[in-house]
């Protein structure tokens, strides 16, 4: 338990293990991705027993509530016990993930650069595309 019950936010999001590391937890929060009330906050921060956050981790936005307020990061079952997602949260999340799933491989971002073979095939369409606009 932290001394007086002083901790900072991006240490308590980092034992809460929404973040790998306190660096990324610092990172995400200056850069908007944790909002206290839907106002955006600073890494120095104190939460207090009760504060709603909503944090964005990639695709997921989870909205939870502070229970316990900890300096320490330990396992992940204890770590669970330091907030509660509410069940809006959660529904969405669950909802937009089946978006997701349901899209599968028609989706346009990806994770690397296109192969030898799909680089021939970005080539031929755009030329066969371009020769037809020409006639």
């Amino acid at each position: 338990m932290a001394e007086d019950g002083k901790v900072r936010l991006d240490k308590w999001l980092w034992a809460a293990r929404f973040f790998k590391t306190r660096a990324l937890a610092k990172a995400a929060i200056e850069g908007g991705k944790v909002q206290c009330q839907g106002e955006r906050c600073k890494p120095g921060k104190e939460p207090r027993l009760g504060d709603q956050y909503q944090i964005r981790q990639g695709y997921d936005l989870r909205t939870v509530v502070v229970k316990s307020l900890v300096d320490q990061r330990r396992g992940a079952s204890d770590a669970q016990l330091l907030y509660e997602e509410t069940p809006d949260s959660v529904a969405q999340r669950e909802a937009k993930a089946l978006q997701r799933k349901a899209l599968g491989a028609s989706g346009l971002i990806s994770e690397h650069r296109p192969s030898k073979k799909q680089r021939r095939q970005i080539f031929r369409f755009r030329d066969e595309r371009n020769t037809s606009a020409d006639d």
